[in-house]
């Protein structure tokens, strides 16, 4: 495996980054997982859209170019020969001393990495999920906005934990006032009488560039899409549920917090919008060896 790290190409075990980087020291740090189906990196516009905008918010300056780092990601997935995988970029503060200011840092750090992933087994897509609730709330915005992909992702992390424990793969959040957040990692869709709904993005959500894609499918295919909060009876009551997310893609859940959901099988609509995402993968976005053959 070659890991890419400010500009140049390294042996997996190669790659490394300081001790004192403010990544390491306090999750200070930045990232977008980004997902490649036959050799076409998904949407690597938005994501790299997505990248600059967390920097823009916590004043981390990136040490390239958005062109620059669009053909470090081609060159990473190339060295690696992978057409159907996963990629990590990370953009760290860079190294500093081992106190909180920022600015000790004077240059930030970046590094791409491609390789594969699973998130959940085949049968999970074909049967759907089961979830709970976890008592990790999400964050409140005023403390902490998920539009940025921060390294620190703890407050996910405890919520996975949780759920590990209840003996499920994934776990609802909420937020301080009840309402429905998203997943640990993925973004939560309901369905009630044709109408597809997800938690805006004001609540503490991730504005998923999967969660996008899914919701310009389902309005191309006619239905009402909304983007407006809703608690737990919303999701028990809901004919379909399902989650969205670069990792996992589209996944139906069946149950949560041991309501069956609808007939306790993937939904009609969830199946057909999945179908519809499959079909637009591998085409929409950036072109590696396509790109490699035409230089």
């Amino acid at each position: 495996m070659k890991i890419w790290l400010d500009g140049k190409l390294f042996d997996k075990d190669e790659a490394k980054i300081s001790v004192f980087d403010h990544c390491v020291l306090y999750g200070d740090g930045i990232f977008e997982g980004i997902r490649v189906y036959e050799g076409c990196v998904f949407r690597l516009n938005q994501h790299l859209d997505r990248l600059w905008e967390s920097a823009k918010f916590i004043k981390l300056k990136i040490p390239m170019t958005m062109d620059e780092m669009r053909d470090a990601v081609v060159e990473t997935v190339r060295a690696n020969e992978i057409t159907d995988g996963y990629i990590r970029i990370v953009v760290t503060r860079g190294v500093g001393d081992l106190g909180l200011d920022p600015r000790l840092c004077p240059k930030a750090s970046a590094f791409i990495i491609a390789a594969n992933i699973k998130l959940y087994p085949k049968e999970d897509y074909e049967n759907g999920l089961e979830i709970i609730t976890v008592p990790t709330n999400r964050f409140n915005v005023a403390a902490w906005n998920a539009r940025v992909k921060s390294c620190n992702y703890l407050n996910n992390i405890m919520a996975k934990m949780e759920g590990h424990i209840a003996g499920v793969r994934e776990a609802l959040m909420l937020d301080h006032n009840g309402y429905v957040v998203e997943c640990t990692g993925d973004n939560i869709f309901i369905v009630k009488d044709g109408v597809i709904t997800t938690p805006p993005v004001y609540l503490g959500a991730l504005k998923g560039i999967t969660r996008d894609a899914i919701m310009e499918i389902a309005v191309r295919l006619g239905y009402t899409v909304k983007e407006e909060p809703f608690t737990r009876f919303e999701v028990f009551t809901a004919d379909e549920v399902f989650l969205t997310g670069t990792a996992a893609e589209a996944i139906p859940v069946v149950m949560v917090d041991k309501r069956e959901i609808g007939d306790g099988k993937p939904g009609s609509i969830t199946n057909r919008l999945i179908a519809e995402f499959h079909k637009i993968v591998s085409v929409d976005g950036e072109m590696v060896y396509e790109k490699a053959a035409h230089k």
